[in-house]
């Protein structure tokens, strides 16, 4: 097993740890491309603010657009949000080209007690 770390925008970071977000969202670059079944990542928002999560699930697709095809907003992120709003913030991040590069993975997430 190994441990990885994900720093993460306070919004997303409240998500998760309450539990309405499930899947985080990333690029499948060659950082997430070692995240295998069973790890754990360290979520952070500061140096002192972190939880730990169990990676239970490992989701790949070629866009974001098309794994939010085969979820709900409320395991992506809220349902205060739209899926559209979350593709903007994540096109922010990563474009329609790094996307199309490397693909994208959704980490399914149980929070560790």
């Amino acid at each position: 097993m190994a441990i990885h770390e994900m720093n993460l925008q306070p919004r997303y970071y409240d998500y998760i740890k309450n539990g309405t977000k499930r899947i985080e969202l990333r690029l499948f670059d060659e950082k997430r491309q070692k995240i295998k079944l069973g790890d754990e990542i360290i979520f952070s928002k500061s140096e002192s603010d972190k939880f730990v999560a169990k990676v239970i699930g490992l989701l790949r697709y070629d866009t974001f657009e098309h794994l939010f095809n085969d979820f709900d907003i409320n395991v992506l992120a809220d349902d205060s949000m739209s899926k559209d709003e979350l593709l903007n913030v994540l096109e922010e991040f990563y474009t329609p080209q790094k996307q199309k590069q490397y693909g994208v993975i959704g980490i399914r997430v149980e929070l560790k007690s």
